[in-house]
C-alpha cells in the first residue's frame, strides 16, 4: 500500500484530498452533501481544485475542526491540535446594505447545475461595477471560494441565508 504524505489541514484543497485519499470522497460528501456534485468531472476539475477544506466546511455549515478530525481519523493521522483559519464570513446585515444600491443580480444555481464554475464571471462583473454599488449573488450554499476571492480584491460582503439551500450574497465595491 503506498504511503500518503499529504497531511490533512484546513488549507488542503479538496481535489488534493480526494486524489491522495480516494476513500475520503464519500466521507466528505457525508459532511457536505453539496459536494455530491464533485462526481461531475467538470466540477471536480474546477471547484475541487480551488476549494479548501476550510471552505468546504463553510459550505457544509460544519466546524472545520470536526471535519478535519473525521478525515484524519479515516486515514490514521494525528487528530490533535486542529485549528481552523481565521476566515470570517459576514452574516450580520451591514450598515452599507441598501436594496436600492443593488446594480446587478446573478443566480449561480443554473451554472453550478450545468457543471460550470461561476467565479470568473462573478469576478469580472464585480470589477466592472461602480464604487458604492452592490452586486447580488444567489446560490444554493455559501460560495466560500467566490467570497474569499472577492474579499481578496477589496470587496465587502454580506451573506443572507434565506432558506436552508438559498443564500444571497451581497458584495459592495468600496469607494
Amino acid at each position: 500500500m503506498p504511503e500518503h504524505k499529504l497531511i490533512i489541514s484546513p488549507k488542503t484543497k479538496v481535489l488534493e484530498l480526494i486524489e491522495a485519499y480516494p476513500q475520503l470522497e464519500e466521507v466528505l460528501i457525508g459532511f457536505v452533501p453539496a459536494f455530491e456534485k464533485l462526481k461531475n468531472p467538470i466540477l471536480r476539475k474546477t471547484v475541487a481544485r480551488i476549494a479548501s477544506l476550510q471552505q468546504a466546511a463553510t459550505v457544509g455549515n460544519v466546524k472545520i475542526e470536526e471535519l478535519i478530525k473525521v478525515l484524519r481519523q479515516q486515514v490514521g493521522q494525528d487528530t490533535m491540535h486542529i485549528t481552523g483559519d481565521a476566515t470570517h464570513y459576514s452574516v450580520e446585515k451591514p450598515a452599507w446594505f441598501e436594496p436600492g444600491k443593488v446594480c446587478k443580480t446573478v443566480d449561480i444555481r443554473p451554472m453550478l447545475e450545468a457543471g460550470e464554475q461561476p467565479v470568473n464571471q462573478v469576478i469580472a462583473d464585480l470589477t466592472g461595477i461602480a464604487a458604492g454599488s452592490i452586486y447580488e449573488v444567489i446560490a444554493p450554499f455559501i460560495p466560500a471560494p467566490l467570497i474569499d476571492k472577492a474579499v481578496s480584491l477589496g470587496f465587502d460582503h454580506w451573506i443572507n441565508q434565506v432558506e436552508s439551500e438559498l443564500f444571497k450574497v451581497y458584495f459592495l465595491k468600496q469607494s
